[in-house]
């Protein structure tokens, strides 16, 4: 073995033995309280604790699929709107179908902006064909008084009407 196999096998080794104790340190928990050394996000269900998790995963995950379908049909509008090899009239059809999805986006994030202000713990929102489906985290059924509220915060910022409102809990 000459110098130059013996150096290319020290380094090897060395990349090895960081490799092992970068993978040892990741498997630990990131994040630890202050008092101690409890990981801060606890990976156990615990009785009734359980169904918190599931709706706050609920509507997180609800807004993520809804946002990654949003993003990649905008994105594939955007690459139509751009094909030089497309009528004109289609990429104006394209053109109008952006437009209208990128409103109802935004006019989803006001809504559910608004109903957390208004005290909703948390709400999801989602427009198409004229009709707005609005799903709020509660774990009473809600009053009238509350789904006046919850329709006429839909009508003014995104001008529909027909609604539909769930509660989850």
């Amino acid at each position: 073995m000459n110098k130059k196999q013996a150096v290319i096998i020290t380094t090897l080794l060395a990349l090895i033995v960081c490799m092992g104790l970068l993978a040892t340190w990741l498997n630990n928990p990131l994040y630890v309280q202050e008092g101690g050394d409890k990981p801060a996000i606890s990976f156990k269900n615990v009785g009734n604790k359980k169904k918190e998790v599931e709706t706050g995963n609920y509507f997180a995950e609800a807004k993520l699929v809804r946002d990654n379908k949003h993003n990649s049909t905008l994105q594939n509008f955007k690459s139509i709107m751009e094909d030089k090899n497309i009528s004109q009239e289609q990429r104006d059809k394209t053109a109008d179908k952006y437009a209208s999805l990128a409103l109802a986006v935004s006019q989803e994030n006001k809504v559910e902006l608004t109903l957390q202000a208004k005290g909703y713990e948390d709400a999801v929102c989602l427009i198409g064909d004229n009709k707005a489906n609005v799903v709020v985290k509660s774990k009473d059924k809600l009053t009238d008084k509350q789904l006046k509220e919850i329709q006429s915060v839909v009508v003014n910022e995104c001008k529909i009407k027909d609604v539909e409102i769930h509660t989850k809990e």
